[in-house]
C-alpha cells in the first residue's frame, strides 16, 4: 500500500484529475469562467517552461529563445489548419517537428559558444523569428495576428473551450510523465554530469554533441507543443506576444518554482502567470507591477530558497513534524 501511495506516476495522474475539475467548478458557479482560460494558459506555459528547465536546470545550457520557438509553432499550426485545411493531428506533428529541427541547429551552435554568449545567440534567433512574424503577412497576417479554432480530433470530435482545456491538461500530464522518465533515467544522469563538469562527463563516456542536441531538441519540442496548444486554446497569435518579456518570464518560472523540479515548474507558472491575472489585476495599484513583483520575488527566492519555492513545502512539513514531536 505504501508503494502505491508513493508511486510518482499515481501522483501525476491525481494531479491531472484535480486540474480537470476546473470546468466543473466553473459550471457550478464556484469560480469565474474566465479562470478557465487563465489556468489553461498557465498550464500551456508550464509545458514550455519544462523544456527550458531541462535545458537550463539539467543540462546547464541557457536559452532566451523559448518564446520565438513557441510562436513559430503557433503560427505553423494556425497556417496548416486554417489556410491549408490539414487535419489537426498532422498539423501538430508538422508544427512540432519543424521548430525542433531548428532547435537542433541552435544546439550545434552551442558547441562553439556557451554562457552569456549562448543566451545572446538564442535571443537573436528569437528576435529574427519575431521579425518574421511581423513581416510575412501571407503566413502570419502581420500585426493583425493569426486566428485559429479549437481542435477537431480525428476529423470528427470538435472541442469547445472546456474540451480543449481537458486536452491541455492531458498533454501537460503526459509531458510531466515523459520528463520524469527521461530525467530519472540514463539521459538525466548524463545531462547532470554534463552540467557539473564537461571534462568529467566526457571521461565517463558522455557524448557532449549528442546530449547537447538532445537537450535543445527536447526544449524546442516542448515549446512547440505549447505553441500549438496556445493558438488553438486562446484562438489567436500576435507578434507582440512572442517577445523577450515572455522568454524572461519562462526563466522566472523555473527560478522561482525550482530548477530541476517538475512540480516546481508548475508552481512557478502559477505564480508568474496565474497570480497576476487572478489576484493582482483586481487591485488597481498592482495591476501594472507584475514584472516588478516577479523581479522582487526572484531576488527573495535566490536569497532564501535558492532551489526554488517548491522546497518550501518540504521545510513546512519538517516544521510540522518537529512541532508535533515537541508536543508529545
Amino acid at each position: 500500500m505504501k508503494k502505491i501511495i508513493k508511486n510518482p506516476y499515481l501522483h501525476f495522474v491525481l494531479l491531472g484529475l484535480i486540474l480537470a475539475l476546473v470546468p466543473t467548478l466553473a459550471k457550478m458557479g464556484l469560480m469565474k469562467t474566465s479562470y478557465l482560460t487563465t489556468l489553461g494558459g498557465t498550464f500551456i506555459f508550464a509545458i514550455a517552461a519544462l523544456g527550458l528547465n531541462i535545458l537550463l536546470g539539467y543540462s546547464g545550457l541557457i536559452s532566451l529563445g523559448t518564446a520565438g520557438f513557441m510562436g513559430f509553432a503557433a503560427y505553423l499550426s494556425a497556417y496548416f489548419t486554417a489556410d491549408l485545411a490539414l487535419p489537426f493531428e498532422l498539423s501538430i506533428i508538422l508544427a512540432v517537428v519543424i521548430p525542433t529541427l531548428l532547435g537542433i541547429l541552435v544546439g550545434l551552435v552551442s558547441l562553439k559558444i556557451e554562457g552569456i554568449y549562448l543566451a545572446i545567440a538564442t535571443l537573436a534567433v528569437s528576435e529574427i523569428l519575431k521579425k518574421t512574424f511581423e513581416e510575412f503577412d501571407f503566413f502570419t497576417n502581420g500585426f493583425s495576428g493569426k486566428t485559429a479554432q479549437y481542435p477537431t480530433l480525428l476529423g470528427t470530435f470538435e472541442l469547445d473551450r472546456a474540451g480543449t482545456y481537458y486536452f491541455v491538461v492531458a498533454i501537460l500530464i503526459l509531458v510531466m510523465l515523459l520528463t520524469y522518465n527521461l530525467m530519472n533515467g540514463r539521459l538525466g544522469r548524463a545531462l547532470n554530469a554534463m552540467r557539473g563538469s564537461e571534462a568529467a562527463s566526457q571521461a565517463m563516456g558522455v557524448n557532449l554533441l549528442n546530449h547537447r542536441l538532445i537537450a535543445f531538441a527536447l526544449a524546442t519540442m516542448y515549446a512547440a507543443i505549447a505553441g500549438v496548444l496556445y493558438v488553438h486554446f486562446v484562438k489567436y497569435s500576435y507578434p507582440t506576444i512572442w517577445s523577450l518579456n515572455l522568454s524572461l518570464n519562462f526563466l522566472a518560472m523555473i527560478v522561482i518554482g525550482g530548477l530541476r523540479s517538475i512540480y516546481g515548474t508548475l508552481l512557478g507558472a502559477f505564480i508568474v502567470f496565474a497570480v497576476p491575472d487572478l489576484l493582482l489585476k483586481q487591485v488597481p495599484f498592482f495591476s501594472d507591477l507584475s514584472y516588478v513583483l516577479n523581479g522582487i520575488l526572484i531576488i527573495v527566492v535566490i536569497i532564501f530558497y535558492p532551489n526554488g519555492l517548491v522546497h518550501m513545502f518540504t521545510d513546512l512539513k519538517r516544521f510540522i513534524v518537529k512541532l508535533v514531536k515537541g508536543e508529545k
